[in-house]
């Protein structure tokens, strides 16, 4: 497979992970939209949140936990965005199902 997050998963492309545990990985966005912009991924690879199934619940649930962990560990647990784009219309580039975990300055509503 050639998924780049597959491989720094994997660990066989650079990233700066800055958090892991047995399905989940963390690490900074090269091009960050925000001070903080962080990527989780799950290890399994998920094209996007539509191809998730009942099988998956369990990790969805997983990776909103490390999230938590990780804003907690970085120190912004009061004040971050967590999202994830599904499809090339949404605006994900990458498919494997990623989350975007960002802070350090103002968001507005509505998005996008």
């Amino acid at each position: 497979m050639d998924c780049i997050f597959c491989k720094i998963a994997a660990r066989q492309a650079k990233a700066d992970i800055i958090y892991e545990d047995e399905e989940t990985v963390a690490f900074r966005d090269l091009n960050p939209q925000a001070p903080t912009h962080i990527l989780v991924i799950p290890k399994k690879h998920i094209d996007s949140l539509s191809a998730c199934g009942e099988q998956d619940i369990e990790l969805l649930g997983r990776i909103q936990a490390a999230s938590a962990k990780i804003a907690e560990k970085l120190k912004i647990s009061d004040a971050f965005r967590l999202v994830t784009n599904n499809g090339a219309k949404a605006g994900q580039s990458v498919k494997h199902l990623h989350y975007h975990l960002m802070a350090g300055r103002r968001f507005m509503w509505p998005p996008g």
